[in-house]
């Protein structure tokens, strides 16, 4: 039977109408309180109603409405356990019950009220997603909240623009982006530099600049729109914008880029408004600061000159006041904000009105004197008229007054030089009074349209003004520097990520406020631009200091109704824009800080109690006052750029990487972007910094590369799901599909390797060295620069072993890997002891991709405590084979060298078996790292031949073979006699051997925990036959080296090699023959006493020659298909072969791995 409770979960849902009051419920399932408040409010009257009380028992919890009426629904969410349910999980059910009678729900003995809001986050977990199957005895089990239908928020700093108990400001797109960023973009560089790039660059160039620019932030605007909508973007804006895509690596360099573009900005509004205040607003505050004498302002813009000492000065004045009004909080900052902005657009607006007033009234124009098409300085021929007694009205209406010829004579002439230059320049021509100021003129058009460059110190093209009279360049120009002077114009396109905590709907304001706001400046710029070319003469405009109209600005003399409106405009503009930067810096400094991903910066991370950066503020001015010593505008604009430059272009690869990659998160609400537009973006951002100066571009790529190796030296410890690593795995899946899976050509043949590691996983406080030794040799084998994956053999009997601990397993495996600077893969198997085969079997077959798998397996000598361990051990080299797998067996591995340790000796590789140069290549591999670079390389061949004339032709063909492999070593050629003087003394050892190592595994095997696991399956295994490739490469292998009378190497028949060749089809059965009397059969005593004689003459040979080598690798004979013929003797006559030696690598190729003589 089901109960009502049942009943209810499975009958299907009643469609809505208006005789069920619940179905008109909006999703019944309740998730917030809220929601149900209003959902019940809306199926009743329009009549005010309590608020229902939630009542809590230890059975259940349900909810009435506080209300006698019939037509009162109340809903309960009964919480109870099902038996016919694992006891251990949890549902809830919706029942409608009456509100007269409590029908279909729990009897509450225990009923609490809880207020409206109170709720525990359980309980807000239990009425959000209704605790369906929850495990409320897994402590590890996530708390699920009311939010579980709510937007992903992608993890970051937490701090909101406005307080946390604050309400938000939802703002819009007028209030919220559009006029905010249009105050950011609108700056001084408008004001004092625009009208200057016209007269120098022509109105054709200034466009192409204007242009250049403008679509530079405008299509930054387009991928800026498409990156923050897709997500929400939290504090730290266009950073957290920028690392959340870009990577903790790129993110942070990008980060601190665009933190000092925030802090030299304010560096360069400063001195912008320190300019406007000293040469427009009060000349007299200029102080006599030259170095070397020169003590003139007007003429003076040297780099130790007064003029730029007084910017300085007055620069860092203005800057400590600006820190003290930040310090006191961002309130006052606030304030500045509107007034600047009404300044910068009744400054705007007062330069349009200027250009048709002239236009109208074209004769009330500022005049200027002239002479030979250069301009004359107002203001010593102010001085002059002075000294001669003009009697003069207001000069500043009418300079013509001024051209006079005695005032000119004694400006021009030196009275002690009659032979002047400059004088006799000025009795040759006449001085003219010019309309400086045309209003909308064709011919002025016209005659401003092309480029007119100018030297430092030229009055004119090709001319060097005279110093004292003629208005001159302070600077060389060019399109690239008048390029990287205006750049910083344009930009700010980021203000309105930074007010996405007041936004009310960012997704919409952000990209409709942004591009608007870009578009309008861009026109604002290009109508400026335009009024300036056809309104103002050509000479006037290449004053940029207007010294040849009073000392006066050039466009606030254009202004209508009055100049002070675009002087003081200007002035008040700069100083609000320069606290709203160093106001914003410190605050992305504390963000960079937070993400604790540069630990340098962790100081900066502290705020004070009213929640001030304070440390990052004395940071921000220290950094802002070394750019002040610059001392110009245009100079500290030339460093600002490539900072905004790469912050813009960050911003394009972003929306690049994500359009190209089309990951599944990438889902931005904002439709009309293109990977095409952000291309063209970054590339005119990169453009735009290496032609303006390749230099400094240099520096700013450098300086972000070293942040990069910086974070990722440190280890940045943050997961973002970045576009980087996005791309990472779009080029390495493209690469594997590249790479064909088939047998590699001999050039491209390297080692992957793959290390099993088997040790006792439950002890967690014993450090296992063999693993640690193991993957400390993997990591000196890395000059193969190839794969590594390390796996974890993990056996498990009865007990289970949890997902925690075979991730701890595997942490600490690559915790180990990462220690030894080893890069691969860490991975962890679990299997049970009579599952072994099938499961080393699996891992061989299916580990890797495509044409990227291991081909070298690196394994431990294992010890012969355990019966279990060596039939693993046996698997893993027998499979291993099979597969055409190289494999490397260390012994003595304990013993092998640290990652710091150095060794010298000598390497010796005794080549016993053509394998072809696998030996070689391992130890040319080992000796590429600094561990064992001190030691020698010696190869040592071992001939059965005792004819000195053969084995001097074996040593100088093998040592041109060697040469020809490019592998420095030294050759010996050993002669290995094949006599049978040791028969007896091998006999007895194998038969003592045998008679202490047999009874001891056949004990071991009686206690395995598989008891009789030895079937066909393992004994005989033939599921996994060898290829013909493999057999062929066997019998090609198991020969001796011999040389011809050609001096040819060929290869006869040797014993080594197939020692165990025939095991692999010999049935080792005790009733194939007839067993002696010690239970061995006679003919397997004869073919042990004949492996071991080998094996001893073998090993004598070696101790003979490498008694003190720091490494020995050889090579393996052919291993027999049985497990118990390779535990029981293969295993055996190894260790004899190889005893008394330090350090043994045993080899055996699989015949693909082939090093080529060819280039």
């Amino acid at each position: 039977r089901m109960s009502r409770s049942e009943e209810d979960l499975s009958r299907e849902p009643e469609p809505a109408s208006s005789s069920n009051p619940v179905s008109r419920f909006p999703a019944i399932s309740l998730l917030s309180l809220d929601g149900y408040k209003s959902a019940y409010s809306s199926m009743r009257a329009p009549r005010a109603r309590p608020l229902p009380t939630i009542k809590v028992s230890s059975e259940s919890t349900e909810v009435y409405p506080e209300t006698e009426n019939d037509d009162t629904v109340s809903i309960a969410l009964s919480v109870m356990d099902n038996n016919h349910y694992n006891k251990s999980r949890r549902f809830s059910t919706i029942t409608q019950l009456n509100t007269g009678v409590e029908k279909g729900g729990v009897n509450c003995d225990r009923r609490v009220s809880i207020e409206d809001g109170a709720l525990s986050r359980k309980m807000t977990g239990t009425f959000g997603n209704l605790a369906l199957f929850k495990d409320d005895d897994d402590p590890s089990a996530p708390e699920h909240s009311a939010s579980m239908f709510s937007a992903y928020t992608t993890p970051g700093p937490k701090e909101r623009a406005t307080s946390e108990h604050g309400k938000k400001a939802n703002l819009g797109i007028l209030l919220g982006v559009y006029l905010p960023t249009i105050q950011h973009i609108l700056g001084v560089t408008m004001f004092i530099r625009l009208f200057w790039i016209v007269g120098i660059a022509g109105l054709g160039y200034t466009t192409l600049i204007l242009l250049l620019c403008s679509l530079c932030t405008f299509l930054t605007s387009i991928s800026l729109s498409a990156v923050a909508t897709n997500g929400v973007v939290e504090s730290g804006g266009a950073y957290f914008m920028i690392s959340r895509n870009l990577g903790a690596e790129f993110g942070s360099a990008v980060g601190i880029l665009f933190y000092l573009a925030n802090t030299v900005a304010t560096s360069m509004y400063l001195v912008g408004g320190v300019e406007v205040m000293l040469m427009y607003l009060a000349p007299w505050m200029t102080l006599s600061l030259g170095i070397g004498g020169a003590e003139e302002h007007d003429g003076d813009h040297s780099f130790f000159g007064s003029m730029l000492n007084n910017f300085r000065l007055y620069g860092t004045l203005f800057l400590l006041l600006e820190v003290l009004i930040v310090a006191m909080g961002v309130k006052f900052v606030q304030l500045m904000a509107p007034v600047s902005l009404m300044c910068v657009i009744l400054a705007v607006l007062g330069i349009f009105a200027g250009g048709f007033a002239n236009m109208i009234h074209p004769n009330v124009g500022r005049k200027v004197c002239e002479l030979n098409d250069s301009l004359i300085m107002s203001a010593p021929m102010i001085e002059i008229a002075k000294i001669q007694g003009y009697t003069m009205g207001n000069i500043s209406d009418d300079y013509c007054i001024l051209c006079d010829k005695s005032i000119i004579t004694d400006l021009y002439c030196d009275k002690d030089k009659s032979d002047d230059a400059s004088c006799t320049q000025m009795l040759a021509h006449e001085v003219e009074c010019i309309n400086g100021f045309t209003g909308f003129s064709y011919n002025t058009l016209i005659a401003n349209f092309w480029d007119s460059y100018l030297e430092e110190g030229q009055s004119k093209p090709h001319t060097l003004a005279v110093k004292r009279a003629e208005v001159r360049q302070d600077h060389s120009s060019s399109f690239f520097l008048l390029l990287a002077i205006w750049f910083p114009a344009v930009t700010g396109i980021l203000t309105g990520t930074n007010m996405s905590g007041d936004l009310k709907d960012p997704q919409k304001s952000i990209p409709g406020g942004t591009i608007a706001a870009t578009s309008t400046t861009s026109l604002i710029y290009f109508g400026l631009a335009l009024i300036f070319g056809s309104c103002i003469d050509r000479r006037v405009l290449r004053d940029k200091f207007g010294k040849s109209i009073g000392q006066d600005m050039v466009v606030a003399a254009l202004s209508w109704p009055t100049p002070w409106i675009v002087t003081i405009g200007s002035f008040l503009s700069t100083f609000g824009a320069a606290l709203q930067c160093l106001c914003s810096a410190p605050r992305l400094l504390q963000s960079i800080a937070k993400d604790d991903v540069i630990p340098a910066l962790a100081p900066f991370a502290r705020v004070t109690k009213s929640n001030e950066p304070f440390l990052g503020l004395l940071f921000t001015a220290f950094i802002a006052e070394c750019a002040i010593l610059l001392g110009e505008v245009d100079a500290i604009a030339e460093v600002l750029d490539f900072f905004f430059l790469m912050c813009y272009a960050s911003v394009n690869l972003i929306c690049f990487l994500h359009s190209i990659l089309k990951a599944p998160n990438w889902r931005p609400r904002f439709k009309y972007y293109h990977w095409s537009l952000s291309l063209v973006g970054a590339f005119l951002c990169f453009f735009i910094m290496f032609a303006s100066d390749w230099k400094k571009a240099l520096v700013a790529c450098v300086l972000t590369f070293s942040i990069y190796k910086y974070v990722e030296w440190k280890g940045a410890k943050r997961e973002w799901g970045d576009g980087i690593r996005g791309l990472a795995l779009t080029t390495a899946q493209y690469s594997l599909l590249k790479v064909e899976d088939k047998d590699p050509h001999p050039k491209n043949w390297r080692p992957q390797l793959m290390l099993m590691l088997t040790s006792d996983w439950k002890d967690k406080e014993v450090t296992d060295n063999r693993i640690v030794s193991l993957i400390n040799l993997a990591a000196q084998l890395k000059a193969g620069q190839g794969l590594a994956i390390a796996v974890g053999l993990v056996k498990y009997d009865k007990s289970d072993l949890s997902r925690k601990e075979l991730e701890e397993i595997k942490t600490d495996i690559t915790r180990r890997m990462a220690k030894s600077r080893l890069r691969g893969f860490g991975k962890t198997l679990v299997f049970r002891q009579n599952q072994a085969h099938g499961t080393i079997s699996s891992l061989l077959q299916s580990i890797g991709i495509g044409g990227l798998r291991p081909n070298t397996i690196l394994l431990n000598w294992p010890s012969f405590d355990d019966y279990d361990n060596l039939v693993v051990f046996a698997e893993q080299v027998i499979l291993g084979i099979q597969m055409e797998n190289c494999v490397l067996l260390t012994k003595g591995i304990t013993a092998f060298p640290e990652g710091t340790d150095r060794i010298c000796g000598t390497i010796d590789v005794w080549w016993i078996v053509q394998d072809g140069g696998i030996l070689m290549l391992i130890a040319y591999l080992l000796k590429q790292h600094k561990v064992w670079r001190g030691c020698k390389l010696r190869v040592f061949v071992v001939s059965e031949s005792s004819d000195s004339r053969s084995l001097e032709m074996v040593q100088n063909n093998l040592q041109k073979h060697i040469y020809q492999l490019r592998i420095d070593a030294e050759l010996f050629v050993v002669n290995m006699n094949s006599d049978d003087e040791l028969t007896r003394e091998v006999q007895e050892k194998t038969l003592e051997m045998e008679a202490k190592r047999l009874p001891r595994l056949d004990e071991m095997r009686a206690r395995s925990v598989t008891g009789s696991y030895l079937n066909e399956s393992f004994s005989n295994d033939e599921t996994l036959p060898r290829s013909e490739t493999t057999k062929a490469f066997a019998r090609s292998v198991s020969t001796m080296i011999k040389i011809g009378e050609q001096g040819e190497t060929s290869f006869t028949e040797g014993r080594y090699a197939d020692l165990f060749a025939d095991d692999a089809s010999r049935n080792y059965s005790e009733d194939a023959s007839m067993s002696n009397g010690n239970g061995k059969t006679e003919s397997s005593s004869k073919l042990n006493v004949q492996k071991m004689n080998t094996a001893v003459k073998l090993n004598r040979v070696i101790m003979e020659n490498s008694p003190d080598s720091q490494l020995v690798i050889l090579t393996m004979p052919i291993i027999p298909k049985k497990i118990e013929a390779f535990i029981n003797q293969y295993m055996t006559y190894l260790d004899v072969a190889s005893e008394g030696l330090k350090r043994v690598i045993f080899v055996h190729g699989s015949g693909k791995e082939v090093i080529t003589t060819q280039s």
